[in-house]
């Protein structure tokens, strides 16, 4: 099974994640913002990212670049789990390197979609 990290500043949401990734026997790495998500990217690679857009201290509009840099992280699949649905923000993080979107609220069988589509 796959290595997730999730990252999201709601705890919640975070915890929902996490269940529904273990339930399904993937490993789990949750971070609260992009500074968090960060220190765990350098120690540990991971096979998919699943980031929130807005957070504090880093955001995933910076987050996503800033995981391109890793060698580790360079081709890792990257999507935006947000209530975001702007247009231009989805360009925008594509430019950056996101590779797909993931709106919140979300099913689990929207979960298992995304784990098809880049696992």
């Amino acid at each position: 099974m796959a290595t997730i990290l999730c990252v999201d500043d709601a705890l919640v949401m975070r915890r929902l994640l996490k269940q529904i990734l273990e339930d399904q026997g993937h490993t789990v790495l949750t971070a609260e913002d992009g500074d968090a998500a960060m220190a765990i990217a350098r120690a540990t690679p991971a096979d998919l990212v699943l980031s929130d857009v807005n957070m504090p201290n880093m955001s995933g509009t910076s987050l996503v670049p800033k995981l391109r840099r890793l060698d580790s992280y360079k081709d890792t699949p990257i999507v935006m789990v947000t209530t975001e649905s702007d247009g231009y923000k989805k360009d925008k993080l594509k430019s950056l390197g996101a590779n797909g979107w993931l709106r919140k609220p979300f099913t689990e069988k929207q979960v298992q979609n995304i784990l098809n589509h880049f696992l």
